[in-house]
């Protein structure tokens, strides 16, 4: 590490100071606790996409109409895609409004 890039004593003590403020340890707290109850909606969604898969691949491979050839199993599967992203976009306005 070269010299230009070492913390000094001032940087290191904003460090300290910042860590210790409780207001910090508070808005860390709630940030971990929605990233990990929204990783656990996703985590459902996905799991239990899977589930049917393996459970009930045949009601998965039924048509929606007689006449069509979508199966139940896409508009499931984009769901489960589409998911994933809202639930992203969820995180980052909230990280953008409350977190940053």
């Amino acid at each position: 590490m070269s010299s230009a890039n070492k913390p000094t004593a001032a940087h290191l003590a904003s460090v300290d100071h910042i860590r210790n403020n409780p207001k910090f340890a508070e808005l860390v707290r709630k940030r971990t606790a929605f990233s990990w109850f929204l990783s656990a909606i996703i985590l459902v969604i996905y799991f239990g996409f899977i589930a049917i898969i393996a459970f009930n691949k045949a009601w998965l491979g039924t048509p929606l109409s007689a006449s069509g050839v979508t199966t139940v199993g896409f508009p499931i599967g984009v769901g489960v895609i589409l998911s994933a992203i809202a639930l992203t976009g969820i995180y980052v306005y909230r990280a953008n409004g409350e977190f940053d």
